[in-house]
Order: structure tokens, then C-alpha cells, then sequence
């Protein structure tokens, strides 16, 4: 079947946790289909998967949510052909009443058997088990810088190439994808393209980015034990206080970043993130990749 043909889509398995209780898994009831179901959607145009994830849980619930983990895809036909829907382990932020519409009249928060009894479709029975099974992690973004200025236009120090109008749109693209990972900590190499990458985010968030030289270009690649090191305690400090970080740095030092927090290299174009998740003991329990949407 053609990729045309496939409609993809992303949604969460929200849980909310209580002290001393069962966890709490958030459906919704579509009158159209008089179905109960998790919260999911289409992407809009540019979108990252999983900044749909979030944005539909929040259009359908009233509920914002920080995304975990990715979960199983759930693909099944559809009269236009496939539907792929993406997954991923959320967590309430902040809840607010939704008004019952036509796409959606009910939202509920229910124990776990009394989810899987409601529920309409057994894959998403699947799915809220393996989140329910899910350890308990923190989101640390290994970020490529967006799109620079070509070296052989800038006359200036290299640390201080800008990034272009592409890089500017690329950066603005990545503040939903932060947000909805709920990163509360910017790190970056101390090179102007990098800190101007994270920079949008920092000013829509009210957070400052932190600038190191140990991973800039010019430092960095000539310095493996210190870049390692460095993302060693970045992913320790984020897996010990449950701060989601994001930390942004240059192409020829990105494969030691990656070495150094123990996730494979692999390509990675301006803008594009892969993310990493990890325990409360730093190790890694999943990562994935978001290319750049500009």
C-alpha cells in the first residue's frame, strides 16, 4: 500500500498517579462512534508526532499533558486505506473541564480494570497495559542546531556564525516539541547557531540557556572525555530530579553526546532531536528521533 494511503496519527496513554492508590487512565467518548477510547488526532501541517500527541490529548480532554516514553503504534485499516496512530506515556500537567462537544461529550479518569472493561477496541487495551507496565522516566533532547549561516559567508569568528532565516523557522518548530516533553532545563554548546536554536523556547518558556564550551565545535571534538562526561551528569542530574532537559550541540561532536549517555549514533540534520529516555538511575530505557519539519 502506498504511503499516501496511510493516515497517521498520534495520542497518549495518560496516567494519573495518586499517593497510596491505583493510577488513573485517561478515555474519552466519542458520540459519532458511541465509542470510548484514548485521546488521539491527525497531525496538522509540519507537525511533530508527538507535539500532536499532546495537542489532541489537551483539544479532547482539557487535560496538558507531559509525554514519557513511546508506546506501540497501532496500525489498522480505515475506508481510505491504513490508519497509524503513534503512542506515547503521558503524565497530567494541568487539568481543566472541557465543555462536551460533538467530537467529544464525556472525558473520565478510571481505574485500570474498570479502563479496560469500558474500553471499545482491544489494541488500545494493548497499549494502555504496556504504558501501565512502562518504568518511570525523564526526557533528556539531544538537539543538532538548526540551519547556520555557510562558513564560507561569515567573516567572522566561527563560534559566532548565526543561524539563517531556514534555522530561525526550524528553532521556532522545536518550542511544541519541547514543551510537550515538558523541558524545564536549556543546555547548550556556548556557539551562537546553538544557543540561538534553543533560544525561541527559552523566551516562550521564561528559561535561560545555559552555555558550555566543552560542547562547542572547537572544544568538543578535540575532547571526547569531557563532552562525555559532561552528558553523563546532564542525564543524571535530569534522570535524579525528574527535570527534563534538552541540550543542544554540532554535528561532529553529536556522536560522542550520543556515546556518552549510551544511545547510538546516527544522522542527524539541523533541528532534528533525538530524545532520550531515562530512569531514575540515568540508564537509558528508550530513545527516539524527530527529524526537523523545516
Amino acid at each position: 500500500m502506498s504511503p499516501s494511503k496511510v493516515q497517521v496519527a498520534a495520542g497518549t496513554v495518560t496516567l494519573r498517579q495518586r499517593p497510596g492508590k491505583q493510577p488513573q487512565v485517561l478515555l474519552v467518548h466519542r458520540p459519532t462512534y458511541d465509542d470510548w477510547t484514548l485521546p488521539k488526532g491527525k497531525l496538522e501541517p509540519d507537525e511533530y508526532e508527538a507535539v500532536a500527541a499532546a495537542r489532541e490529548t489537551l483539544e479532547e480532554t482539557g487535560v496538558q499533558v507531559r509525554l514519557h516514553q513511546p508506546l506501540e503504534m497501532i496500525r489498522y485499516p480505515i475506508s481510505t486505506g491504513m490508519k497509524a496512530v503513534h503512542y506515547w506515556l503521558a503524565s497530567p500537567r494541568a487539568i481543566t473541564k472541557r465543555k462536551p462537544d460533538r467530537e467529544v461529550d464525556k472525558v473520565v479518569w478510571l481505574s485500570p480494570k474498570a479502563a479496560f472493561a469500558r474500553m471499545t477496541y482491544a489494541h488500545e487495551r494493548d497499549v494502555v497495559q504496556q504504558g501501565l507496565d512502562a518504568t518511570p522516566t525523564t526526557a533528556l533532547l539531544v538537539v543538532r542546531h538548526a540551519k547556520a549561516m555557510d562558513r564560507k559567508n561569515w567573516s567572522g569568528r566561527d563560534q559566532a556564525r548565526p543561524i539563517t532565516a531556514r534555522g530561525r523557522k526550524q528553532a521556532k518548530l522545536l518550542i511544541p516539541l519541547l514543551d510537550a516533553f515538558g523541558v524545564e532545563r536549556l543546555t547548550s554548546s556556548s556557539s551562537t547557531r546553538c544557543m540561538q536554536t534553543l533560544a525561541p523556547f527559552g523566551k516562550a518558556s521564561g528559561r535561560d540557556v545555559e552555555g558550555w564550551t566543552v560542547l562547542s565545535e572547537e572544544i568538543g571534538e578535540d575532547n571526547p572525555k569531557g563532552v562525555a562526561k559532561h552528558m553523563l551528569r546532564l542525564a543524571e542530574q535530569a534522570a535524579s530530579t525528574g527535570v527534563a532537559t534538552a541540550v543542544c550541540g554540532h554535528r561532529p561532536v553529536l556522536p560522542t553526546m550520543l556515546a556518552g549517555i549510551g544511545v547510538p549514533n546516527r544522522m542527524m540534520q539541523t533541528a532534528a532531536t533525538v530524545i532520550v529516555h531515562l530512569d531514575a538511575d540515568a540508564r537509558v530505557v528508550a530513545h527516539e528521533f524527530h527529524r526537523p519539519r523545516a
